[in-house]
């Protein structure tokens, strides 16, 4: 059904190709989904959320008074990450912020380096994650520890929202040593998110650099985020994750945010979950127009 047309109610979404001058928000597409550890179509997820985005206006109390810049997707990002890196270099040397979408959650790697650059020493990393994702190899399980393997200080990674049940003895062995900070998923339901988030930066950007932030969105209850294969019941709720997008968009330290592990695919009639990740990413932008 075709959307409806108001000249006062001018919808989100379709922003323009980059032309080189400097932007605020950066949008960039990373369908990774080839290593992932269950079958997925998380590569048709970038396209399903620009569609998403024209559902709603970039009005939030008052309007965005951003510029945006969509820069495309990365080309099969699984086979070539620094391509994709790359893409990502190019989107944060003229933006503000970089909203980057997945893809699964390798697409992480790429989003995080392609911010950091050089600066990997002092940089920083804070997830929303059921999961640990410190497996071995390469795959969604594993950005966390490809990214600490290649210089990232683990005492400067925050994991936010792991879950019992999935995870394993190994991995939280794993994480704790490597100095990772563990805000376990039951202390969110006693904390307002923003307070967690507030710490969480805190910590990932104690050594003044960059801090990429990891929403993987299987962090969130399965009912609200049908569309991710790992979701689990009991996880956080869609107000929860907004309201992180948000918080990790106003922080200064903050130069680059990702959104993955959402299948298109698998999601229900109503798109509960991609609409999710949508808003998610004005959430993010409402963040940035907060900045000083």
């Amino acid at each position: 059904m075709p959307l409806s047309v108001d000249p006062h109610w001018p919808r989100s979404g379709d922003w323009p190709a980059p032309t080189g001058d400097p932007v605020d928000l950066a949008l960039v597409g990373l369908p990774t989904f080839r290593t992932s550890l269950s079958a997925t179509g998380a590569d048709k997820t970038p396209t399903a959320v620009r569609d998403a985005l024209r559902y709603y206006s970039e009005f939030a109390r008052t309007p965005l008074a951003l510029r945006f810049a969509d820069f495309g997707d990365a080309t099969a990002p699984d086979g070539f990450e620094e391509d994709a890196t790359a893409l990502v270099a190019h989107a944060a040397a003229v933006s503000r912020l970089v909203v980057a979408l997945g893809g699964d959650n390798a697409a992480t790697v790429p989003a995080a380096l392609g911010t950091w650059g050089s600066r990997l020493d002092t940089a920083g990393l804070v997830t929303l994650d059921a999961h640990h994702d410190l497996r071995d190899g390469v795959s969604n399980g594993s950005p966390v520890r490809r990214l600490i393997e290649l210089g990232l200080a683990g005492t400067r990674v925050v994991q936010v929202g792991i879950a019992d049940f999935a995870n394993s003895a190994h991995y939280a062995a794993r994480a704790a040593d490597y100095g990772i900070t563990v805000i376990h998923r039951d202390e969110l339901h006693r904390r307002p998110m923003a307070d967690v988030v507030a710490e969480a930066l805190e910590i990932a950007g104690s050594a003044g650099g960059p801090v990429h932030v990891d929403l993987d969105v299987d962090v969130c209850d399965r009912s609200v985020a049908p569309g991710c294969p790992a979701s689990v019941p009991g996880g956080i709720a869609a107000h929860e994750l907004r309201a992180a997008a948000r918080a990790a968009g106003a922080h200064p330290s903050v130069e680059s945010i990702d959104l993955t592990e959402v299948d298109a695919t698998a999601d229900t009639p109503d798109q509960r979950t991609i609409r999710l990740v949508a808003l998610c990413v004005l959430e993010a932008a409402a963040g940035l127009g907060s900045r000083p």
